[in-house]
Formats: C-alpha cells, structure tokens, sequence
C-alpha cells in the first residue's frame, strides 16, 4: 500500500467515527469537564480479518481484471451505434477497479478502544463470570448513561450477569480489534447481543465512504471473530438501527447492510433480528419521547421498547 493511500485510509477512520458520540441524553444534568484527555497516537489501519462467505464481496483477481477490462475495451471498439462517443468516454465506469482495502473488516486499533475504557473491558473479561455480553457503539454505550437509562438497563439486564463492551464512536474494526486484543478472551458467555456499524455508514448524507457491502462484510468479521472466541455463544445479531428521517440517504444504506447481514443467521449459532420498526411510526419517524432529537441515540423508552423486544430471545439463547 502505498505511503499516501495509507494516510488518506488513517484520515477516513478518523473521521468515520464522528457520528455516534457521547453527548449526554437529554434529562441528564451537566457535571464539570474532567481531566483533559491524552493526546492518542494516530489510527494505524491493522491486518484484515477473515469474512464470513455469506457477505464477502466478490473480488476479482489481478488476471480476471485484466480480461474483463479488456473484453470490456474489445466491446466499445466494436460497437458501431451512435452511443459509442458516450462508451468511450465513459469507459472508466465501466472496467473494474482493483479492489480497495476494506478498513471495516481490519483489526485497526480506533481511537476509541485506546486507553482506560479497552483496558478497563479487559480487566473485567479476565475476571470472568459473564453469562451475557453487550458489544458495539454508543447506542449500546448509553443504556449505561443517565439515571432513567440505566432504569432500564437494570429492568431487563440486572438479573443477568451482564458485561457491556460498547464504546461511543466505535465502528466494526474497533470492535474487531477489541476483540483480539483482550475484550474477547477470559470468559466464555452464554450469550452475546451485537448491534454495530452504524457508525462505518458516514452520517445521514452519505458523508461516509464506505458501502453497504463492506459495511455488512466488517459486521461479518465481528461476527466470525465472535464465533472463534466464544464458541459456546449464541449471538443475537440485531439489525443496525434506523437514523436520521425518512429520506435521508443512510436510512437506504442501512437497509442494505442489513439485508447482507441478515444472511449470516443459521438459526444455530447466529440469530439475525430487526427490531427498528418497533422505533418508528407509520410515516417512518421516530415515535415521540422514544430517541434524542440526533434521530441516532435512543431514550429511555426506546431503550425500553428495545428491552421488550429483545428479552425473550435472549431469554431463550441463554438456556
């Protein structure tokens, strides 16, 4: 990889996890800034990870390319209608690319997995005892955040031995890299509920990059990751959630990730569930009181309405 194609990779990764970050929910009061946050290395973009063959993107080799470009090429010489001006000028959309490093199903090492919040995760995985494992990003992070959400964290997880790994900002590669780094060895759960990527989609205006497939192949990764550290587990693999408002472009891009995803369940080791209509109204909006004006960041009765959704499957995977 060349020196600049690795800055601009380090520079999106960056950026990506912008979207999902933790600003408190509305009802909690403000405190006093606490110390000033370490200054972190940059974002090394890390190895790839493998990727389940269920939303593993076809990638042509250096010898398919050439043919399939130069069958294309072949075509639009031969072509004698009118529309050959336009082939040719538009001959670059129409060959293939080399295929592009898939930042979303590498270990990359964010931001947000470095320091005190990955290694106080870790401390608690070697201690073990943990029947049931939350993991993704701040809409998992914030059953944690304010008195009336963790009302309802304790109402549908206080009975249950329970470790919460989400971090706010985070994207599938973090997760990835969480994982081998710690947050997945020590104990062997009964369960695991994973809701993440929302972060790798780039905002509600398609800020971000990166496409619904490599999305859906980084949430793949984690899965499979998940797979190998905890083989035991029964992962309830959650749809990534609606954001924004009906026609906001992500609101497409997430309906698309979550169509790759949904084929990685086997009704045996992975159970695929898409709660997001339980948020919305019948035009598509967000029901009143049930997430924070950001249309990302659920209240706490929409983290109750999820509890309800999810506790007796969870219920059922944790036998």
């Amino acid at each position: 990889m060349s020196r600049a194609l690795r800055i601009a990779i380090v520079f999106v990764v960056s950026a990506v996890g912008a979207f999902a970050q933790t600003t408190p929910p509305a009802g909690t009061l403000a405190t006093a800034p606490g110390p000033a946050r370490p200054v972190l290395g940059p974002v090394v973009i890390g190895p790839p990870a493998a990727v389940p063959p269920e939303v593993a993107i076809p990638r042509p080799t250096p010898m398919e390319l050439a043919q399939v470009n130069q069958a294309v090429k072949r075509l639009i010489d031969a072509d004698t209608s009118s529309a050959q001006p336009l082939l040719r000028q538009f001959a670059s959309l129409l060959t293939l690319l080399p295929p592009r490093l898939n930042v979303a199903a590498t270990y990359t090492q964010t931001q947000q997995r470095m320091g005190p919040r990955h290694e106080g995760f870790v401390e608690i995985a070697k201690r073990g005892d943990i029947d049931l494992l939350l993991d993704g990003d701040s809409i998992t992070d914030f059953w944690l955040q304010g008195d009336a959400n963790k009302a309802m964290y304790e109402k549908y997880f206080g009975g249950i031995k329970t470790a919460n790994f989400a971090i706010s900002g985070d994207t599938t590669q973090g997760v990835l890299w969480g994982l081998k780094n710690g947050e997945g060895q020590g104990f062997q759960p009964k369960a695991i509920m994973l809701m993440i990527g929302t972060n790798n989609t780039g905002g509600t205006n398609n800020a971000g990059t990166m496409t619904a497939a490599e999305i859906a192949e980084g949430i793949g990764a984690v899965v499979l990751e998940m797979r190998n550290d905890f083989p035991n587990a029964k992962i309830l693999l959650l749809a990534v959630f609606p954001r924004g408002v009906p026609g906001d472009s992500v609101r497409d891009k997430i309906a698309d990730i979550n169509t790759g995803i949904a084929k990685l369940d086997d009704q045996r080791h992975v159970f695929y569930l898409d709660i997001g209509r339980a948020f919305l109204d019948q035009r598509g909006y967000f029901l009143p009181d049930a997430f924070r004006p950001d249309n990302l960041h659920p209240l706490a009765k929409g983290y109750d309405i999820w509890g309800a959704a999810v506790k007796d499957k969870l219920a059922e995977l944790m036998k």
